[in-house]
């Protein structure tokens, strides 16, 4: 396939970790790419700088705040505008952080459930028909606290489930055009805040695999997902196992 009708995908918070390796994987499997960003201006930059030296005119970046209204519809038309189509859109962007109940906000309460379920719903409302015309995909990295909550964090968990519930339910209503599925990872990189060592060896013991993940595990589960023609409103748990829950001993 050539570079002007190779298919296209936005990643949105893709300038660094995670979203970052979906992007080089699937440049790395053929597709231009759309580098969203908010404040990472120098970071995604420099990414598509390093894309395009292994590919010209395989990268582009777009800067949106993702909680403002209308940056997001103007997302969906400057990401329609890069490359003239679209033929996948991962919602990767989230803040994520404790809200206690005792302290949480209207502020959090918004932060949380923008990032995190309005502005996916909204993006994919504005990507649709684009998405549909080449049979597209829509991929939500959901969370495994989506279903099980984690300790002062209910918001977060609160927003996640609604996005989980989000791909189930755009999954049955953009079929048979379009394909929308979610990855939950766990363990995979640890919170930019910093995490205690007692912490982090606690979550260790709670994996099966009694180790953490990788950002390619996720990557490629995109890869995967995009490459599995009828796999439709699944949710693919990243975690080695983590929830399966605690083991029981006899």
């Amino acid at each position: 396939m050539s570079g002007s009708d190779s298919p296209v995908a936005l990643v949105t918070g893709s300038a660094k970790r995670l979203g970052k390796q979906i992007i080089c994987r699937l440049h790395q499997a053929g597709y231009r790419v759309i580098i969203h960003f908010n404040h990472s201006a120098d970071a995604a930059s420099s990414l598509a700088d390093s894309l395009n030296q292994q590919r010209p005119n395989s990268a582009l970046t777009l800067q949106a705040n993702l909680l403002d209204n209308k940056a997001v519809a103007q997302l969906g038309t400057a990401a329609l505008s890069c490359f003239g189509r679209l033929d996948v859109l991962v919602n990767n962007a989230s803040s994520f952080y404790p809200t206690p109940l005792a302290s949480a906000t209207l502020e959090n309460w918004d932060d949380l459930f923008g990032s995190n379920v309005k502005a996916p719903y909204f993006l994919a409302q504005a990507l649709a028909p684009a998405l549909s015309n080449n049979n597209g995909c829509i991929i939500n990295m959901v969370d495994i606290h989506a279903s099980q909550p984690l300790q002062d964090h209910s918001i977060y968990c609160m927003a996640k489930a609604a996005l989980l519930m989000m791909t189930k339910s755009l999954a049955r209503e953009l079929a048979p055009t379009i394909r929308v599925n979610g990855i939950a990872p766990g363990a995979i990189l640890w919170p930019s805040q910093q995490l205690a060592e007692a912490d982090k060896a606690e979550i260790l013991q709670q994996i099966p695999l009694q180790r953490t993940g990788t950002p390619d595990d996720i990557a490629n589960t995109v890869l995967f997902l995009l490459q599995s023609p009828y796999i439709s409103g699944q949710i693919i748990a990243v975690d080695g196992g983590r929830s399966l829950g605690a083991a029981q001993k006899a």
